[in-house]
């Protein structure tokens, strides 16, 4: 099938669905939020103010997420810490994507030995705690920033694998696979040119999945004090930070909790509603 076809029914479908349009709407207004509202601000997520400690959200002098324990704007940080953790999100997702087509569609394509092999490997790593890798990774090579979305995304790839390669051994059977060998199309322009498209409904429900999976390990990797350092933030840093002053300035937990709690609650609707629109029973149709 050709890919431009495919992309055009996807397109098509995710317009008829009320619960993609209104999440996906609300996702990416909080994207260009966390874009642009920093900029036109007029306080910056670095600058401090002892004597503005924990001012409560006012529309006085722009504070309206109000300040934390050093006097920093808390709209202006939490903007930022959503700019981190999205990114993280996004990256580390494109990282366990690439990976996971790429290893799964040649393991389901190739078969045999080798896809024995190849997943007799994703297994083992599967026995291995996760958390426990991202820490070790973390603490073996620093707390760099770049690292956390190598170490979410190279890890985060083991359930793509395996879904791209049933749904691979699915189509290797059909005829334009037949069709692409008979005129001798080398196996890897068939596994990226014929079998890959074909795998876009599945990847990108999974991947819509897998955004706010990387969310809470990022989240929880800052709240552990592992992730992001200051002076940058993300969402799980402001969150740790809120817990410690919950009780002298509870909307220094409650913002970025609830802020948090919305990013993940629309992506798990979008990726419920790509699923409906990416159902099997679709493809009869």
């Amino acid at each position: 099938m050709n890919a431009g076809l495919v992309l055009s029914r996807i397109w098509k479908e995710i317009r008829r669905s009320r619960s993609i349009t209104i999440c996906g709407g609300i996702l990416v207004f909080i994207a260009a939020l966390a874009v642009l509202g920093p900029l036109i601000s007029p306080h910056s997520y670095l600058t401090t103010d002892f004597d503005g400690r924990f001012i409560e959200p006012t529309l006085n002098n722009f504070h309206i997420f109000g300040t934390d324990d050093l006097g920093r704007d808390l709209f202006v940080r939490t903007l930022m810490g959503g700019q981190i953790t999205l990114l993280v999100a996004v990256i580390a997702s494109f990282v366990s994507l690439v990976i996971g087509v790429a290893y799964g569609a040649v393991a389901g394509y190739v078969g045999g030995h080798i896809d024995a092999i190849m997943m007799r490997a994703v297994d083992a790593l599967y026995a291995l705690p996760f958390i426990f890798l991202v820490i070790l990774l973390m603490v073996v090579f620093e707390r760099n920033f770049l690292l956390i979305f190598v170490a979410i995304g190279a890890i985060n790839w083991l359930d793509m694998a395996r879904i791209v390669r049933g749904q691979t051994i699915s189509l290797k059977q059909r005829e334009f696979v037949d069709a692409a060998k008979l005129i001798g199309v080398p196996a890897w322009r068939i596994i990226f040119r014929h079998i890959t498209p074909n795998l876009l409904g599945v990847v990108i429900v999974y991947v819509t999945l897998t955004i706010p999976q990387a969310i809470l390990v990022e989240s929880f990797l800052s709240f552990l004090g592992l992730g992001v350092q200051e002076p940058q933030t993300s969402l799980g840093a402001l969150v740790n930070g809120g817990v410690r002053q919950m009780e002298q300035a509870p909307w220094m937990l409650l913002i970025p909790a609830v802020l948090l709690a919305v990013v993940l609650l629309c992506f798990n609707f979008l990726g419920d509603g790509l699923r409906d629109v990416f159902d099997p029973r679709q493809e009869a149709k």
